[in-house]
């Protein structure tokens, strides 16, 4: 399985609507987005330097998008964004060694927040060594050191 992570464009604004106004992908994240609140998403996160988020393609499909940005000095937080037809085949796991690449080749610790509900994203912490930190703003904040 061979990813491609890429900057986002400006032609993404309609599969990212797709993804983010799904109320089954936004359960455990947000109220769905409109389309008007995923373009400022889009303008504000994907599109500006350097991206927050980057698309997420598979053979030449989108699957969703990946999270990458700094959390602190010391770290990044990462994460990844399906859409449903995605789930349960090891992309999100694929995705999350690729971005701890991404960052241990930079020298930064990993950070992966998730809500404690979201047994998908903490399996995945676990599954991949990360150590549960605290609650922060009701999120579980989990760390992974070079």
């Amino acid at each position: 399985m061979e990813f491609n992570i890429r900057k986002m464009t400006e032609d993404d604004l309609v599969a990212l609507y797709r993804l983010l106004s799904d109320a089954q992908v936004m359960k455990y994240l947000e109220p769905p987005y409109t389309k008007e609140k995923t373009e400022c998403f889009l303008q504000e996160a994907g599109l500006c330097d350097p991206p927050r988020i980057c698309a997420a393609e598979l053979d030449g499909c989108l699957t969703g998008y990946v999270i990458y940005h700094d959390y602190d000095e010391r770290s990044v937080e990462i994460g990844w964004v399906l859409y449903p037809e995605y789930w349960g085949r090891g992309y999100a796991s694929a995705l999350t060694q690729i971005m701890i690449r991404k960052a241990f080749s930079s020298g930064k610790e990993v950070v992966i927040e998730c809500v404690p509900q979201q047994e998908a994203t903490r399996h995945i912490a676990r599954k991949y060594g990360f150590t549960f930190q605290a609650v922060t703003d009701g999120l579980e904040v989990y760390r992974l050191r070079p």
